[in-house]
């Protein structure tokens, strides 16, 4: 699917068909076949193309070089708009003629009753607005974290005055207690305080009527209220927080709704997890509230979108990979899927029922309470007690040395301490890793149907916890270790084509031990296996194979009963077909998925290494770099963690002088320091210079460089700046051209250097912007331009060398695909995105239409 940035070489026109069309079009559909012979013609490069020829099987193109032919053909008024779509569901030039001008039969697309909102009247916040929310963001943080210092510094000092080790541990579980309690209270109380009720509305970023709302989203999204996610505990707390939920409600997405007064669900509704319905959307400078309403007995699938003002009534069902955008309801009894969803006859409910009674889940409840409060509370505060008594004695033996020794011999113990804490929790928790979960799987058996909230049910929830460690897949992900590793979990992966990039950083399953992938397939980032199988009484684990000699995109949802065997191409966010016939040998690409070639000739070609002596020798020496890369990984870390103790150490010796403002301090500086340092660890591994698109195989040094800023590049502690002015200077740190006034409520971006993103855009919570393409064993990589005053919506994913001019907007959980260029003010939506209907971007102005203000209960500036 991927493709070079070179252009086919022109054949010997002897060599050629002749490019005109056939006689089959009459008068004005025989002038666009001519018409777009003569694009195509330009865009590969040929001298003569005959209107019969695939594009990519005869003409060897891919979806880079066809995404430049639709951007062509969209700016020619003599000709009807084309999409990527359109091009694989009809690709020569005679079956695209007849789908655009109706000359012959086609597969039209469904229609589509979504679009993108226009935003209300609202100024856009000038930059002293900007600042002023910056500083007094700031402002809050500094205090949040002077109280939690405060609180901090009381309670474990109170824990460390009891006299003997039952004292201290019945200490440690009131102080962790109510500790637990008050954070978990305090979103509550800030809600219905600071905003009250909240009712569909719109109001400017940056304005103090934000400040409010961005204050109670970040309590709420920060709660430890989601550990209690997939459990009875977490219907009653977004209860408390406004939310109209029924009886028998099982949620398990870990994406908290933010406005929970909009959110209405009805009984027996499973929401799967990944599932946004925040019951809020940014767009153009304005955060929109909306209502979620899901009626009985609803299914809400893995990995879908659920925008502001989407319903869903009793008994319907929304499949995997999918999304509702504004104003889509799904009536009753409906099963839909795509994005935007339409209609379909797929069942994608789980055929499992269990008697799942009151006092089951009452008993589940309290072992959970009891499991916090009287084990993992208590540890966690007798953890710190020992680490904060342990500080003292690092310090205290070199008082009689001068400040020079003292200090030189501090660090030294300090290094011992953070390396023997380090390395031997990784060792103690890989160890663990491949003990407790097998011991643990032996109770729940495969295609067995357990009630939810029993004990089966909670040691699966345990199995999935401690296999799904980030920071082993970071380490291990992206060379031939992680194959190793997650055998090693329980994957069955035998027998093994080694690639050495046989899976990326990104991957996680219900089960490893039901998970299988077969010879030769690579894996991308952010493959989700689904080996659980829920309603909202019940579950059944099933066992969840992927094809061999298959390469799979990013961020798929792989659900047991797919219905995709060997040699399977499966493009980023695809749906991947769970009825029907199976496919091989094939590409799918969308949602709703459809065919697309498996590979072409482009791509072939990158990979010029396939078996023999050579591929052994290159990967040998991909190894050894890998190896390498994996050694830094570990050293940066470690070091964070060195420098975290002598923080530590010099608050330990403020404290006398400042009290809890020295806790407090050290937590700043803490924040502060992680930001530099992994950024300058990011950037040293570039040689501190801008990244450069690439074009190569997965053996070239280049790729191997690129794989190395991967692992230095996974920046968690971005995300506690979303929403904030603090975000856009964290990512010019990283080296992003951004401009200014940018919101950015959530968005990932792999590669920074390579993205450039204009002024006063919006960027919601969910959004990617890759700059990067990995398929077999061929890589590509390319800039990506957003322009001034864009919108990415909820869940969206732009793709390398896409180009999207001043003001476009692209919906929820659209994919914009490589090469794709979306005019001025455009607004695009879909996956794989095209011009949304009714929308004719040549015709409008660069300023928006706009209605009458909405009163704005939040205030602003």
């Amino acid at each position: 699917m991927d493709d070079p940035m070179h252009f086919l070489s022109p054949a010997p026109p002897d060599s050629r068909p002749d490019s005109r069309p056939d006689n089959r079009f009459p008068g004005p559909a025989a002038d666009t076949a001519r018409l777009l012979v003569d694009v195509l013609a330009d865009v590969v490069a040929v001298e003569r193309v005959s209107a019969d020829s695939h594009f990519f099987d005869d003409l060897g193109a891919d979806s880079l070089v066809m995404a430049r032919f639709c951007a062509r053909v969209r700016k020619r008024p003599d000709l009807p708009s084309v999409s990527m779509k359109d091009v694989y569901r009809h690709p020569t030039v005679n079956s695209l003629t007849a789908a655009l001008t109706g000359g012959g039969p086609s597969e039209s697309d469904p229609p589509v009753t979504a679009s993108v909102a226009e935003p209300g009247a609202a100024e856009r916040a000038g930059t002293g607005r900007y600042l002023l929310c910056g500083v007094l963001q700031l402002l809050v943080f500094l205090g949040y974290v002077y109280l939690a210092a405060l609180a901090t510094v009381r309670g474990y000092g109170w824990v460390g005055a009891g006299s003997g080790a039952l004292d201290v541990y019945l200490r440690s579980v009131l102080v962790g207690g109510a500790g637990f309690a008050g954070l978990c209270a305090l979103p509550i109380v800030a809600k219905w305080t600071l905003i009250g009720r909240f009712a569909p509305r719109e109001f400017p970023v940056w304005s103090l009527g934000y400040l409010r709302w961005w204050l109670v989203k970040t309590l709420i999204r920060t709660s430890p209220a989601r550990l209690f996610t997939a459990s009875p505990l977490y219907v009653p707390y977004l209860r408390a927080l406004g939310a109209k939920i029924g009886r028998n409600v099982a949620i398990f997405s870990t994406h908290i709704p933010v406005c929970p007064d909009l959110l209405t669900i009805g009984d027996g509704t499973v929401i799967r997890k990944d599932v946004f319905f925040s019951c809020y959307r940014a767009h153009a400078g304005l955060i929109q509230t909306g209502p979620v309403t899901i009626g009985r007995d609803a299914l809400v699938a893995e990995q879908t979108v659920l925008d502001i003002g989407t319903s869903m009534g009793d008994r319907a069902q929304l499949g995997h990979a999918s999304s509702l955008h504004t104003g889509q309801a799904v009536p009753a009894g409906e099963r839909w899927h795509g994005s935007p969803a339409e209609p379909t006859t797929t069942d994608f409910r789980a055929a499992v029922a269990a008697d799942c009674s009151t006092g089951r889940k009452v008993r589940y409840a309290i072992g959970q309470l009891l499991a916090l409060l009287l084990v993992y509370l208590p540890l966690a505060a007798g953890g710190v007690s020992v680490l904060l008594a342990a500080l003292p004695q690092l310090r205290a033996p070199l008082d009689a040395g001068s400040s020079a020794s003292t200090g030189g011999m501090l660090c030294l113990r300090a290094l011992a301490a953070s390396f023997v804490l380090f390395f031997g929790a990784a060792l103690a928790g890989l160890v663990m890793q491949g003990t407790l979960p097998r011991l643990l799987n032996l109770a729940v058996k495969p295609d067995r149907v357990y009630p939810l909230y029993g004990f089966p049910y909670g040691l699966q929830r345990v199995v999935a916890a401690l296999t799904n460690r980030k920071f082993f897949l970071r380490l291990f992900g992206d060379s031939s270790a992680i194959v190793r590793y997650l055998r090693y979990l329980g994957y069955r992966l035998s027998p093994v084509t080694q690639t050495g990039s046989n899976f990326g950083t990104e991957v996680k399953h219900d089960s490893p031990f039901l998970s299988s992938v077969g010879s030769g397939t690579m894996v991308a980032d952010g493959l989700s296996v689904l080996n659980a199988e829920f309603s909202s009484t019940a579950f059944r684990m099933s066992r969840v194979s992927i094809g061999a000699r298959s390469f799979l995109g990013n961020h798929i949802a792989y659900p047991s009963g797919a219905r995709t065997g060997d040699n399977c191409l499966l493009a980023t966010k695809v749906m991947v077909p769970v009825d029907g016939e199976i496919r091989e040998d094939v590409g799918l690409l969308g949602s709703p998925p459809f065919a697309i070639p498996r590979t072409v000739m482009r791509d072939t070609r990158l990979n010029d290494v396939e078996s023999g002596s050579e591929l052994r020798r290159r990967l040998a020496a991909k190894n050894r770099h890998n190896a390498v890369t994996a050694g830094i990984y570990l050293l940066a870390r470690w070091l964070h963690l060195f420098a975290v103790i002598l923080i530590a150490l010099a608050a330990e010796a403020l404290y006398p002088a400042l009290g809890a403002s020295a806790i407090a301090l050290a937590g700043v500086l803490t924040l502060v320091f992680t930001v530099v340092h992994f950024a300058l660890a990011e950037r040293a591994v570039t040689g501190f210079k801008a990244q450069r698109p690439l074009n190569c195989s997965i053996y070239d040094p280049s790729f191997w460089r690129h794989e190395r800023f991967w692992k230095m590049a996974h920046a968690d502690y971005t995300a506690f700046f979303n929403g904030t002015p603090f975000k856009n200077v964290v990512w010019r740190l990283l080296g992003m051209r951004i401009g200014k006034r940018v919101f950015d409520d959530g968005c990932t971006a792999p590669e920074r250097t390579l993205v450039t993103i204009g002024d006063d855009c919006t960027l919601n919570a969910g959004t990617v912007i890759q700059c990067h393409s990995q398929e077999d064993g061929a890589f590509k990589s390319d800039r990506t331009t957003i322009g001034d005053r864009c919108t990415l919506g909820v869940g969206a994913f732009v793709h390398y060398g896409v180009t999207m001019a001043d003001g476009a907007q692209l919906a929820c959980d659209s994919f914009l695909m490589k090469g794709e260029q979306v005019p001025q003010h455009a607004r695009w939506g879909g996956n794989p995105a095209l011009l949304l209907p009714g929308d004719t971007p040549s015709t409008r102005t660069h300023g928006h239409p706009r209605r009458a203000p909405a009163p704005n209960p939040l205030g602003s500036v």
